[in-house]
């Protein structure tokens, strides 16, 4: 059973605007049973292995999650097919949060039902101040993200009554906890 703490602090890797799922996790590893240990493990490896060229490694060659915490993006996260395995990859390979300037809506519903990561939505354009590997500090519950180097605080859009859901590890597990099923 998942469970995530709602203040977040680490290293952020950066990206632009419409990063799809193909570019999160690419097709050719949709194949690998989130369910079975093993293969979330190896779902962690492969995360934003479809991004162009240009952007740094998101998990290093050899290892199986990120050094990375957050992701800060821009507009449009996780635009493109609607796969489940998106927020999977990216929880697998240890994000807790992205903060992003908007997502797609099957994204953002899908990173809530895993319960995976928290999809903060910034109320600044956050990814072309940011740099990768700058450390923040996300704090879910008052909506607020700082770049430690700056000290420099950010307002997110409250998240309001998903934080609970994501927090208990996903939909199914926030049903059991509170008796729904």
């Amino acid at each position: 059973m998942k469970q995530h703490k709602t203040i977040i602090s680490g290293k952020v890797y950066v990206v632009g605007d419409n990063i799809d799922t193909d570019q999160i996790i690419p097709a050719q590893y949709l194949n690998l049973v989130p369910t079975i240990p093993a293969e979330y493990v190896q779902l962690g490896s492969y995360a934003m292995a479809g991004l162009p060229d240009g952007y740094p490694p998101f998990v290093k060659k050899g290892e199986t999650g990120s050094e990375y915490l957050v992701i800060v993006a821009g507009r449009n996260f996780g635009c493109g097919s609607s796969r489940e395995h998106a927020p999977v990859a990216l929880g697998a390979a240890g994000i807790r949060a992205v903060v992003a300037e908007s997502y797609s809506r099957i994204f953002y519903r899908n990173a809530i039902a895993t319960g995976e990561l928290y999809p903060c939505e910034s109320l600044e354009r956050l990814c072309d101040d940011f740099v990768t590997g700058d450390l923040v500090e996300v704090d879910v519950e008052s909506g607020i993200v700082t770049r430690k180097k700056s000290g420099k605080s950010v307002k997110l859009r409250p998240l309001g009554p998903v934080i609970p859901v994501i927090s208990a590890g996903g939909l199914f597990e926030y049903a059991r906890r509170e008796g729904m099923i």
